[in-house]
């Protein structure tokens, strides 16, 4: 087993037992986009983390136990708030499409 989300990024490495992972990818018409960041902030909306996309549009937080808000930011495109909830043990996946 490769340890591959399908479609996702690979969580070889990655303890999921041990960690709340927050992961997706961002799309535009279907395509991925490789240029712009995804901020995580905290249930009062604060900022905690931001992460650049990848090529293939993917990202991924190490976060804590409980609901976060992803923020996609990407040129030409409106932000994207997006509520995700974050436990240890499970892979939160979250396809952004902007």
């Amino acid at each position: 087993m490769c340890g591959a989300v399908e479609g996702g990024l690979s969580l070889d490495g990655v303890n999921v037992a041990k960690e709340a992972v927050i992961q997706g990818q961002v799309t535009r018409g279907g395509e991925p986009v490789a240029t712009g960041y995804v901020r995580l902030l905290d249930k009062n909306g604060d900022f905690t983390a931001e992460v650049p996309l990848s090529a293939s549009g993917h990202f991924r937080f190490f976060a804590g136990e409980g609901v976060w808000t992803l923020r996609t930011l990407a040129p030409k495109a409106e932000p994207v708030d997006r509520k995700v909830h974050a436990s240890v043990g499970n892979v939160a996946e979250v396809n952004v499409q902007v």
